[in-house]
């Protein structure tokens, strides 16, 4: 079935993998929970953490599809073998997804903009090391 799919968009012109494409919406989502988070937390900027929270929600939607896309290249261009690199993308991957989920848990209680700073800054250090470690494995060291 993987194999189908990539056949279809090979047809229609697309030779690209397919998770590429879509980790820039989490990705960028979380730098905006952090840099948002910054102006909250140390600016003084309360006004700006709904704007924080809408970052969180936006990214979590939008991980599922990119980790999604992100087995399915693994499995079209991998093979499905296990790889260090693979193995780190998806504890990472997790990792973020679950940060994600417990920033709009911690903004829906009221959480304190440290307490929250902390963790956009967590989902931050998810979002480089998925970054760096796709690099990695796609262009090599």
């Amino acid at each position: 079935m993987i194999e189908s799919l990539y056949a279809f968009l090979a047809k229609v012109g697309f030779h690209h993998p397919l998770h590429p494409a879509l980790t820039h919406i989490p990705m960028g989502m979380v730098m905006g929970c952090f840099f948002f988070g910054l102006l909250v937390w140390y600016a003084n900027k309360p006004a700006l953490q709904k704007t924080c929270l809408h970052c969180s929600v936006l990214a979590l939607i939008f991980i599922v599809p990119t980790i999604l896309a992100g087995l399915l290249d693994w499995q079209h261009l991998y093979a499905g073998r296990y790889q260090p690199l693979i193995v780190v993308k998806m504890v990472l991957a997790v990792a973020l997804t679950g940060l994600l989920a417990y920033s709009i848990w911690l903004h829906r209680q009221g959480a304190e903009a440290k307490k929250l700073f902390i963790v956009y800054s967590l989902c931050l250090a998810c979002a480089v090391g998925l970054g760096f470690s796709g690099g990695e494995l796609v262009y090599g060291g």
